[in-house]
């Protein structure tokens, strides 16, 4: 990195202060993003298991095998259950097996409700289809999660 001349006599201290920086991001980045997905994914289920999440019609509209009044709390078991492994290091990979089963239906609405992700195909989404697209991260970050079960053994 290369500094003004008026800062080159700060180098040392700039690079010991992003040397603490990152060790500090590189110790607790992996546990704040564990401890976030648990927490998303016990919050977003419980709110399907009472009936008030605002996801709950989504879900409805998108299943068409069960009755909804059976699959969202269902569902909404299943997300608690994601996010119970995904704080409990025994359970991690358990808890991504059961992430992958999930996450693929929740791009369903994509496909099944167009009118009801986007406002213009294929780029303008509706906050419903935010909502989906967000889930690209969630993989991500279980994803990142999980590559971590073989260190912690």
């Amino acid at each position: 990195m290369s500094l003004p001349e008026q800062l080159e006599p700060y180098r040392d201290r700039f690079e010991s202060i992003d040397r603490e920086i990152a060790a500090w991001m590189d110790r607790w980045s992996l546990p704040i993003l564990q401890f976030g997905l648990g927490v998303v994914f016990i919050w977003f289920g419980a709110l399907k298991v009472f009936g008030v999440s605002p996801a709950g019609d989504l879900v409805a509209a998108t299943v068409y095998v069960v009755p909804p009044e059976l699959f969202v709390p269902i569902l909404g078991v299943w997300e608690v259950l994601i996010g119970v492994c995904l704080l409990y290091k025994p359970l991690i990979r358990l808890g991504i097996l059961l992430l992958a089963v999930q996450m693929p239906g929740t791009f369903l609405p994509l496909v099944l409700l167009p009118d009801v992700a986007f406002v213009t195909f294929p780029h303008a989404l509706t906050v419903e289809g935010q909502y989906i697209i967000k889930n690209l991260v969630i993989i991500g970050a279980a994803l990142v999660v999980g590559s971590t079960v073989r260190e912690q053994e």
